[in-house]
């Protein structure tokens, strides 16, 4: 066990300064940023909708990996699930409130074959009054490129704004 350990100790600081002097850097690639656009995008067109428009979920279940996980950030603690369970929680909400999402700014990161999406967004619902809900906030999604070249999801984690937690700046779109 000591032999294992002392040999993972040496192997980490070989791994680590090895990444200090290579080339490799964060991808600027157009393609790549627009094919994670597109998933980032399809992913708020999959759950928007207006009042008793039913959802796609088979669609919505070609965007994610199948071990996606789904979390919420929220005032009074968090949420996290697999698809499936943002389906069965979220989805008569979804399709009863008329709940629509889309992207105000996407900022992307790619290396190699994963990437990462911080993704503002804004959002609109009917309340059960008939009067008009709406939230903003931030998405952080994770992808992973897959061998025939799709951008599919592995996570999303958000985090809806609050007074005390508003949207930068540079985040809040147009």
């Amino acid at each position: 066990m000591r032999a294992l350990a002392a040999a993972l100790l040496l192997a980490v600081p070989a791994a680590a300064s090895a990444g200090h002097h290579g080339e490799s850097t964060m991808s600027e690639n157009i393609e790549d940023k627009a094919a994670i656009n597109a998933a980032v995008d399809a992913v708020y067109a999959v759950i928007s909708g207006p009042v008793g428009q039913p959802r796609d979920w088979d669609a919505m279940r070609a965007l994610f990996l199948p071990d996606a996980k789904m979390t919420a950030l929220r005032v009074d603690g968090f949420w996290s699930g697999s698809v499936e369970d943002y389906i069965e929680r979220s989805g008569p909400f979804l399709i009863d409130r008329g709940f629509t999402e889309s992207a105000l700014v996407n900022r992307i990161e790619v290396y190699g074959d994963i990437a990462h999406a911080w993704s503002s967004y804004a959002g609109t619902w009917t309340n059960e009054d008939g009067s008009a809900g709406s939230v903003r906030g931030i998405n952080s999604f994770q992808l992973m490129r897959q061998d025939d070249g799709r951008w599919l999801v592995q996570s999303i984690y958000w985090q809806a704004e609050t007074p005390g937690n508003p949207l930068p700046a540079d985040m809040e779109g147009k």
